[in-house]
């Protein structure tokens, strides 16, 4: 995957795996770049898809706002019997999630490959 395009700070691709989709993230998360992941994680659970893995290994930053979008998300899927996980979790965004607890509420994989491999996330 490349990095986001010149001029670009956030990107998301989705690709399905199986039954799963997955949402690559790169570049920083925050309150100015958050609609792309938003729109893309609404549409995914609207459009029926009951597990979701979000990678994380490209990004470089995630604030609260990005957070808050995935909390959201989380929510919308129990409802529907769903799941959301969370892999690839670099060094700085991986202590915004210890620090809110939030790496309590997500199951949290290394990478993509482990999270895939896992039944099921939940």
């Amino acid at each position: 995957m490349a990095p986001p395009a010149d001029g670009e700070r956030f990107a998301v691709e989705v690709r399905s795996e199986g039954d799963v989709l997955v949402f690559t993230l790169t570049g920083e998360l925050d309150h100015d770049t958050a609609e792309p992941l938003r729109d893309a994680l609404t549409a995914a659970v609207d459009g029926g898809a009951r597990r979701l893995l979000v990678d994380f290994s490209g990004l470089r930053f995630c604030d609260s706002t990005g957070l808050n979008v995935l909390l959201h998300s989380r929510l919308s899927l129990r409802e529907e019997g769903g799941s959301i996980a969370l892999a690839g979790l670099r060094p700085p965004v991986a202590r915004m999630f210890r620090i809110t607890g939030a790496d309590g509420i997500f199951p949290v994989h290394p990478d993509v490959a482990h999270a895939l491999a896992e039944p099921r996330h939940a």
